[in-house]
């Protein structure tokens, strides 16, 4: 299948190494030094936890032209980077499209494609649960068993058996949600509250699992965060994520004690502008519920102290 993978960072080298070796025609959307880094040395990923590095050959273009058509387009960036490509999405005539990566605004993003296109588009939504940062060229990738969480806002996705053909040949695990809505946006209560206390330590991990204190109220802050949602009419889901944080925030405590703890974690490479926009998104919510988040108002002002350049763009 032709199958274009627009962004080349943590999360898009992965799944472009997944359907490379899938037996896909992948090409792989980048721009400046990470382009020619492609060109040069192909797609390096260091594995991790597996203790091997792999190197892909891909095919890179620095453009989505209007006439370049793909059987499959996965979308892979940060929240605050999709408003940018929506509108070359829109143009392109491709016509099946999956946005992976965190997002509040889904039902705003297809209704942009949607109105914007002349032909008609069929869009999904994805999160690719694995984690990892860049160095020196190539990918460090954090992960087991790689999976993507994805669904479709009005019922199934009319491509899946496209998807499902294109990992066929793979590990890689699909789990389709029937509403991926909610889903991504419980999937952001977590995010940004480890965000927040990330930015405070100043990415210092064991001083994070050192501080009893700031993890207890991350995980209070997590559960006024799941209280919000629910006063919004979104159900929680995946129910276990809530379950764990209101019935055993010992255990909670102690899972992300070692979390922290371990090198691992600090290879994780997460933005601070993403946490600081999908923040302002939960400051939204938060106003129209009325549900009170004395723990998470405390860490957005300490995030917001650590990073006033940060939190007020």
């Amino acid at each position: 299948m032709r199958v274009l993978v627009y962004g080349a960072g943590v999360i898009g080298s992965y799944l472009a190494h997944v359907l490379v070796r899938g037996g896909n025609n992948v090409t792989v959307l980048a721009r400046g030094k990470r382009a020619e880094e492609l060109e040069k040395e192909g797609l390096v990923i260091r594995h991790y936890f597996q203790r091997k590095t792999t190197v892909d050959p891909v095919r890179v273009i620095r453009t989505l032209e209007a006439g370049d058509i793909y059987d499959l387009i996965f979308v892979v960036m940060k929240y605050t980077d999709f408003p940018a490509v929506l509108p070359i999405l829109a143009n392109n005539r491709s016509s099946n499209i999956v946005l992976v990566g965190n997002n509040t605004d889904a039902h705003d993003m297809q209704n942009y494609l949607e109105e914007h296109s002349d032909m008609h588009k069929n869009i999904a939504f994805g999160f690719q649960i694995s984690a990892g940062s860049r160095e020196n060229g190539r990918t460090v990738c954090i992960r087991g068993g790689v999976q993507m969480v994805l669904g479709g806002l009005d019922g199934p996705i009319p491509f899946q058996a496209a998807i499902d053909q294109a990992f066929a040949k793979t590990k890689y695990k699909l789990v389709y949600h029937e509403n991926i809505d909610a889903w991504l946006k419980n999937h952001i209560v977590p995010i940004v509250a480890l965000g927040f206390v990330t930015i405070i330590h100043e990415r210092q991990m064991t001083k994070i699992a050192r501080d009893d204190k700031l993890l207890r109220q991350m995980i209070a802050a997590m559960d006024e965060g799941f209280r919000v949602l629910e006063a919004q009419g979104y159900p929680l889901t995946p129910a276990v994520q809530a379950s764990l944080i209101r019935k055993h925030p010992t255990l909670l405590r102690l899972l992300l004690k070692i979390y922290h703890m371990l090198p691992a974690s600090r290879l994780v490479d997460g933005s601070p502008y993403e946490i600081a926009a999908l923040n302002r998104v939960f400051r939204d919510w938060k106003e129209r519920s009325n549900v009170p988040t004395p723990h998470w108002d405390e860490l957005e002002e300490r995030f917001n102290a650590s990073s006033p350049f940060i939190s007020g763009a």
